[in-house]
């Protein structure tokens, strides 16, 4: 575990690159192997704009960096943060409490604001929007929400207190994990069902990419399930009743143009429907 540690808080950005192109490569080859959904799209027209937000966020996390390290070796420093305040633990122990908070409050806690802030939301739509799911969907974030989510992975490793290497680690785990729950990939449904109790299945995020209420205000979390549990925003939805996207922003062409994309959040609020109302 030390030299796991030892090696986050020195990665490589070319080591951070190879994570995320290796996961959406390997999970894109997966999809086309055992496929949730048998989608009638053009792949690679569809991942464009995904692919563009992607780089997006890359772009700001690489010019925001700095705050991130600067903040940790301040709360090591002063021994600020809930890490700090707690008595001595195992290193394993350590590790796992540091990478659950940044979670809660870095993705879950972000996620849960995003869907109940009105301006926000807007600017969440962006994400929610794709009418075909799959790996590419898990960094389609328009550029507001990247500095949004950015603010709150700030707020995170204030609060908890986390040193670099711990908060590499947890990014590094927040980009494969989201690209797993994403990926148009079917489980065996029990495997996905006894995933589902320890970290964010695939089944049970695509259950918070159905187009209407009250499952698109479920299951927020990125890599543990337990918040969703833990909070009461769980909810379970079989599969084949998904149907991707949002109902007051169904125009699938304006959904799938960076243009249209990057006005997305600036359009008046249309309020959601429930599922009892889309009936």
């Amino acid at each position: 575990m030390e030299q796991l540690i030892q090696y986050f808080e020195t990665i490589p950005s070319a080591h951070r690159s190879l994570i995320l192109v290796g996961g959406i490569t390997f999970f894109w080859v997966l999809e086309g192997i055992v496929p949730l959904f048998t989608l009638r799209y053009k792949k690679w027209k569809h991942a464009v704009p995904n692919f563009f937000f992607t780089l997006t966020t890359i772009v700001i996390n690489f010019f925001l960096a700095f705050l991130l390290l600067k903040t940790a070796d301040w709360t090591v420093a002063n021994d600020f943060g809930i890490l700090n305040w707690l008595p001595a633990m195992p290193l394993w122990l350590y590790v796992l409490l540091g990478v659950m908070l940044l979670d809660l409050i870095g993705a879950y806690l972000a996620h849960w604001v995003e869907h109940k802030v009105k301006p926000l939301w807007m600017v969440h739509l962006v994400h929610h929007s794709d009418h075909h799911v799959d790996t590419t969907t898990a960094n389609r974030h328009h550029p507001l929400e990247s500095f949004v989510r950015y603010l709150f992975t700030l707020l995170g490793v204030l609060l908890v207190g986390a040193p670099i290497g711990i908060i590499m680690l947890y990014q590094s785990l927040s980009v494969v994990l989201s690209q797993f729950n994403h990926a148009n990939i079917k489980l065996p449904t029990k495997l996905d069902k006894y995933l589902s109790y320890i970290i964010v299945s695939p089944d049970m995020h695509k259950v918070h990419h159905h187009y209407v209420l009250p499952y698109t205000d479920s299951n927020y979390g990125n890599i543990f399930a337990i918040w969703d549990r833990l909070f009461g925003t769980y909810m379970h939805l079989d599969r084949e009743s998904i149907v991707y996207g949002v109902d007051t922003f169904p125009d699938e062409t304006e959904n799938s143009s960076i243009s249209g994309l990057l006005k997305q959040p600036f359009h008046k609020y249309r309020r959601p429907t429930t599922v009892g109302d889309a009936d």
